[in-house]
């Protein structure tokens, strides 16, 4: 094998001032504020990867036909998601397998969660109460009959699911003033059902986690439960470190000590049977873009969370890794050639709707360069939803300010 490309920032090995010069110039040191992975003295609503702000800048571009985002909202109101003849279709066990096979409950549960949060955004954009009603009549059919999942899938399928749930129901609950009486039952539902399942995190594919983590950390928020909120945190930033490699690691990426990864050849296998490690390479790079499109899209809304809840995973290693992986796979989905070392030569592309988090953050809030992650995320505009947890972030984060 060709002998790695060396790498931008080169691993300090001397004095504790080499150390800093080395970590400032690679530019793992943003602007922090209070210790980010801590829970907030007091939760800000709606607060879930979006803000009120946020929304407010959105439902005022749509208003005035401004774009990007009247094309993105227009998109989702067309969508199956948006239909006020939804009926929405309850499990009591949804029990998924791999790749959803045995698949019972798994896409109904997924699709009406990102319904209930679509139906919740355009409440807002619209003020149409119609969309209020339907969300909560959604969540309510759900918190009335689920009492678990099951099967090999059950900790990813929770995950995605209860990655929507709260975006939805912070939304409702914080902005709609037509009431929701059943909203004890649906924190009683998040809380019973779905926290077990994810707070305890995977040794799986990183993506896993990642997920799990971000439906943990969003219904924590709705819960206002800061020992959930810290748990969550302190696991989504050693999975992160773990998923997105950067040349200051070392020699080798950063492990989740529970994996017991504990020699050079199993951490190449499970990255995938990947040797070489450059900077925004992620574990599950050569596996396939569209998996590491989740891993990446969990990392930028648990990111935009910590940030609306008044701390700043963007001033940590968070934001840099982040930044990298974006990077690192946008210019490979837009078509560069892939070099001979790295995935064997041959990438599997379909990274998703995932860029627009995490570049709005970092390129328009932050004033980074992010050329191949801008190109990227202005031809994928509007960007749609991944029918997972993904979903309509043209429109709630498309170069917004707020």
């Amino acid at each position: 094998m060709p002998a790695a490309p060396p790498h931008s920032c080169r691993r300090p090995r001397a004095a504790l001032l080499l150390t800093l010069v080395a970590v400032l110039t690679c530019g793992l040191l943003l602007p922090r504020a209070q210790r980010a992975e801590a829970a907030p003295t007091t939760f800000v609503h709606p607060g879930v990867t979006v803000s009120r702000a946020q929304l407010d800048f959105a439902r005022d571009k749509v208003l005035a036909g401004a774009q990007p985002w009247k094309g993105a909202y227009d998109q989702m109101a067309a969508s199956s998601y948006a239909s006020l003849s939804r009926t929405p279709k309850p499990w009591a066990t949804v029990e998924c397998g791999s790749y959803s096979n045995p698949n019972y409950g798994c896409t109904d549960e997924r699709q009406d969660a990102i319904a209930a949060y679509t139906d919740a955004l355009a409440w807002y954009i619209t003020r149409d109460a119609r969309y209020a009603q339907k969300a909560i009549e959604i969540m309510d059919a759900w918190s009335a009959v689920i009492q678990s999942h099951t099967n090999s899938n059950a900790p990813l399928q929770t995950g995605w699911a209860g990655s929507s749930w709260p975006k939805a129901a912070e939304i409702i609950k914080y902005t709609y003033t037509g009431g929701w009486p059943n909203a004890g039952r649906f924190a009683t539902m998040l809380r019973n059902v779905y926290l077990p399942m994810v707070i305890k995190g995977s040794n799986s594919n990183g993506n896993w986690e990642l997920s799990m983590m971000e439906a943990a950390v969003g219904i924590s928020v709705f819960l206002e439960d800061k020992a959930s909120y810290d748990t969550a945190m302190a696991k989504f930033r050693t999975r992160t470190a773990a998923y997105v490699y950067l040349a200051s690691d070392g020699d080798l990426p950063k492990t989740v000590p529970s994996q017991n990864l504990n020699t050079r050849d199993k951490i190449v296998s499970y990255w995938q049977g990947q040797s070489t490690f450059v900077t925004g390479l992620t574990q599950e790079t050569c596996r396939d873009f569209t998996h590491t499109g989740y891993g990446i899209s969990a990392i930028s809304h648990v990111a935009e969370t910590s940030r609306i809840q008044g701390q700043d995973l963007y001033g940590t290693d968070v934001g840099e890794r982040l930044r990298q992986a974006l990077g690192f796979q946008s210019k490979y989905e837009l078509g560069a050639s892939v070099p001979s070392w790295l995935c064997g030569g041959s990438v599997n592309r379909g990274l998703g709707p995932v860029t627009e988090v995490g570049y709005n953050a970092l390129h328009n809030r932050l004033g980074i360069a992010m050329t191949n992650t801008q190109a990227l995320t202005q031809q994928n505009r509007p960007a749609g939803t991944n029918a997972l947890f993904v979903a309509w972030e043209t429109l709630t984060h498309g170069d917004n300010p707020a």
